[in-house]
């Protein structure tokens, strides 16, 4: 490596460390890494060992997704049989290998969408813990029906928590509402990406923010001297 002084590099040195974990660099380097396992990943699914899902219409264009990948997170899809499982550690395999990064498969989990046949043999063919939808990702439930209203049960408790009752002692009236106009906005909105917010849990939320801005939870009422609008 070399270091630019005034845009011309000066020396070279040697590295004897990786780049730990929040170093500016790291985003980086792990996507040029990870996209060799997205190739590999590519090859198996062109060649027959790994079966992904399709997308799209027949009168269209077909896509096979086999794998999805977002931060440093990774989604991989493939059917229910052994000899699916057998490839798919073969190539997790080859991976490490080629990278010298070891996937800890310890944290990974094997989703299962529907009845799946010899479910313990493909859990021990890969080593990690199994689990059935709905199942949280990215602070989302996937698998869970969009019209359900107890996904909304996390988002109205951390908005309980933000708008608690001791908080109006110390925010006047203004404060309150830059606090809800501002910052509690985005945790409805980030569900309401994916699902449709119930009528009765925007009404609950509704109810808990005029609450907080004239001050009338818990046990101390306070009329609302402006109508809600």
């Amino acid at each position: 490596m070399s270091v630019l002084i005034n845009g011309t590099p000066v020396g070279f040195f040697w590295t004897h460390r990786g780049l730990r974990q929040g170093d500016p660099l790291f985003p980086l380097l792990f996507l040029l890494v990870i996209e060799a396992l997205s190739r590999l990943l590519d090859k198996a699914m062109r060649e027959g060992r790994l079966e992904g899902f399709v997308v799209g219409s027949l009168a269209g264009t077909l896509l096979e997704v086999s794998h999805l990948l977002y931060a440093d997170d990774a989604l991989i899809f493939y059917g229910a049989e052994v000899v699916h499982v057998g490839y798919l550690r073969c190539v997790l395999l080859c991976f490490e290998m080629i990278s010298s990064l070891r996937v800890n498969l310890r944290k990974s989990e094997l989703i299962l969408v529907r009845t799946v046949a010899r479910l313990p043999v493909m859990a021990a063919v890969l080593g990690c813990k199994v689990s059935i939808l709905p199942v949280s990702y990215l602070g989302l439930p996937l698998g869970a029906s969009f019209k359900a209203k107890g996904v909304w049960d996390g988002v109205v408790e951390r908005v309980q928590r933000r708008l608690a009752s001791w908080k109006c002692q110390y925010l006047l009236k203004g404060g309150r509402l830059t606090m809800f106009k501002n910052v509690l906005s985005s945790i409805p909105t980030y569900f309401m990406s994916v699902h449709v917010i119930p009528v009765l849990v925007a009404h609950w939320l509704e109810k808990l923010q005029r609450d907080f801005l004239w001050g009338s939870g818990g046990d101390n009422f306070q009329y609302h001297l402006v109508d809600w609008g």
